[in-house]
């Protein structure tokens, strides 16, 4: 049995953004940043047109997600121990005695427990599987995204659609 997969990263597929997360026991990290890159595969059964997906359709929904995180404040709107509340003019932040205010413009409220590596890499997998069904049809059988935050460290998911 033959199985196929397509790759796409490069310098298209990076962006800057901002983050809170907690360490062990509780510690919140001071707001910081990454340049993160993204490097995705997609594996699945070839089409009609003999392609798993057109890499250039992958290219531009990968890059449609990362310019919403884009020089952002990525902040989860799960129930981690970062509160997160938001009106339509700014978002604030909290932990324990800590509180940031953000122009709401300014973030990206990102429906996952935390902001760390892990879950941006896991959420970006999942988009990325559901739009490429609505906009190719493509029927991914798993989809790996790696996302590096810095040179030497990144993180992996490997999702598979039901």
């Amino acid at each position: 049995m033959e199985s196929y997969c397509v790759e796409v990263d490069g310098d298209d597929l990076v962006f800057s953004a901002a983050h809170l997360v907690t360490l062990a026991g509780d510690v919140c990290e001071r707001l910081h940043g990454h340049d993160f890159r993204v490097t995705v595969k997609v594996f699945g059964p070839l089409a009609g047109n003999g392609f798993v997906v057109d890499f250039l359709v992958l290219r531009d929904v990968v890059r449609k997600i990362l310019d919403e995180w884009d020089h952002r404040i990525l902040l989860a709107e799960g129930r981690g121990s970062i509160r997160v509340e938001a009106t339509a003019e700014r978002v604030e932040a909290t932990h324990g005695a800590r509180r940031w205010v953000f122009p709401r413009d300014d973030c990206a409220l990102l429906p996952i427990p935390a902001t760390t590596t892990e879950h941006l890499a896991g959420h970006l997998a999942r988009r990325v599987a559901h739009e490429l069904r609505a906009v190719a049809g493509a029927r991914p059988t798993r989809v790996i995204v790696e996302l590096g935050e810095a040179r030497g460290r990144s993180a992996s998911c490997h999702y598979r659609p039901e």
